[in-house]
């Protein structure tokens, strides 16, 4: 029983970390969460387990519910803006349209404005693609009521995030040309692929200096990263990588790594910058984590 239990877990331990991370957006947390899955997994009588893949995903998520829900509460109290933790992923994420979109800074930042219920029912349901039924049964509720719960979800979600789903060659050609305008000195070739209300936020965790709220304008965000890469002492590097599944650029000081920036691009344009610096969410950055759902 215990090698079934064991190979089991193996067998869908990316897929249990992807869930987890999705619903809390700290890979930290996910861990977490996994271990506790596995200790809660060795004491099922697995002779009464009909679908191993679905019970997983049922005790995962009641603990990353039960996870998200404290992290709300400490989120409160975090300095400045709070971003999800960036992930390095292998190229065949970004080779999954769906799986990168949902893994996406624009899109988990959207989920954070859910509530914990409504955001483990739209990530199972809309990334996982897990049954009502099987939602209902993790969240102790009815499928009705999962199916309401879905609903409201569904529109929250659709009328906050970007308007269209850009190929990774787009937004990697628009991060493209910020990378070489920045890197050159060159503000008005920063604006031009800006758009004119584009949205900087930073997470510097009050551990680095970043902007407290919200940046809005192509102007002051050109500006602010042309002024504050200028100002970088040391050798300075921005290289394109893949972070979410998505394209991003990976800013490193003397090689250690000062932050990562992601983007999201529409008809060409850059309309949000996620600029992530606080130090204790750059440790997964050196080796692509698999996900997978």
């Amino acid at each position: 029983m215990t090698d079934r239990a064991t190979d089991a877990f193996v067998t869908h331990r990316n897929l249990l970390f992807t869930v987890a991370y999705e619903m809390l957006g700290s890979a930290a947390d996910a861990e977490d969460v996994l271990q506790e899955t596995w200790l809660r997994w060795a004491e099922v009588d697995l002779g009464q387990v009909r679908d191993e893949r679905a019970y997983l995903v049922r005790i995962t998520t009641r603990q990353a519910l039960n996870r998200l829900r404290t992290a709300a509460r400490r989120r409160e109290s975090y300095v400045g803006s709070w971003l999800p933790e960036p992930l390095l992923t292998a190229p065949d994420v970004a080779d999954d349209v769906e799986l990168a979109e949902s893994l996406s800074m624009a899109l988990m930042l959207v989920l954070e404005t859910l509530s914990p219920t409504e955001r483990a029912v739209f990530v199972l349901r809309e990334s996982f693609d897990v049954s009502y039924d099987e939602i209902a049964d993790a969240l102790g509720k009815t499928p009705a009521a999962v199916r309401q719960i879905a609903q409201r979800a569904r529109r929250h979600v659709a009328a906050r995030r970007p308007r269209s789903v850009v190929s990774a060659d787009e937004c990697r050609a628009a991060l493209s040309s910020f990378r070489h305008a920045l890197l050159t000195g060159d503000l008005q070739g920063v604006l031009d692929v800006l758009a004119p209300d584009v949205v900087l936020i930073a997470d510097g965790g009050g551990l680095r200096q970043a902007v407290q709220r919200p940046m809005v304008g192509a102007d002051r965000v050109a500006r602010f990263m042309a002024g504050g890469l200028g100002k970088v002492v040391g050798t300075l590097s921005v290289t394109l990588t893949l972070v979410n599944g998505n394209p991003a650029l990976a800013v490193r000081i003397d090689e250690a790594f000062d932050g990562v920036l992601a983007a999201r691009v529409e008809a060409g344009r850059i309309t949000g910058l996620y600029y992530v610096r606080n130090p204790e969410k750059l440790s997964r950055l050196e080796q692509s984590v698999p996900v997978e759902r």
